[in-house]
């Protein structure tokens, strides 16, 4: 009975390997040419990606920083209702990879669920996968669009953020023990 155990928890670890970060980086941007920069970081993204490539994220909207302290206000106040919806999240898929596998870098293609204030929207973007001494950088892009997660932009500041929001994510995981 004891071996039998003892085969299960091994056989559980060889199996589920698993990488994790909590402090990935996803930055936005939505700035448009001649006014203020509309850009925020957020330094604090929680992930996991397992070694078939299933990835979640987790973020607190809270947590995005602002050059401007009245930006970040108001981006949290009066567009993401961050007291309401504090979180954004991704569930989904890296295609065709074996992350134990990986030795360089491999451009890959991100499918999944992104969920902001409530609102599930399908992405698929591409990205690049790199293992870089013990840890593993996922890199990516993608765009969003305001209207997509009931983001209403007043007409006031309609001509100073930009249409489309750019997401850029830059995580580093290392191996979960």
């Amino acid at each position: 009975m004891r071996l039998l155990i003892i085969m299960l928890l091994i056989g559980q670890s060889v199996f589920a390997q698993k990488y994790f970060t909590r402090t990935g980086s996803t930055g936005f941007r939505a700035s448009v040419k001649a006014f203020e920069p509309v850009q925020a970081l957020n330094k604090s993204t929680s992930a996991i990606l397992t070694n078939e490539g299933k990835i979640a994220s987790q973020l607190f909207i809270s947590a995005f920083k602002f050059r401007l302290a009245l930006m970040q206000e108001h981006f949290n106040e009066n567009f993401m209702d961050s007291a309401e919806f504090p979180k954004a999240t991704f569930r989904g898929n890296i295609q065709d990879i074996k992350v134990s596998e990986l030795e360089n870098s491999k451009e890959v293609v991100i499918k999944g669920t992104l969920n902001i204030r409530g609102i599930d929207k399908e992405v698929e973007t591409k990205g690049t996968i790199s293992k870089v001494g013990d840890k593993i950088v996922l890199v990516s892009k993608f765009v969003v669009l305001p209207g997509d997660f009931n983001i209403e932009i007043p007409s006031l500041l309609r001509r100073k953020i930009a249409r489309e929001v750019t997401i850029d994510i830059n995580y580093e995981f290392t191996e979960k023990l």
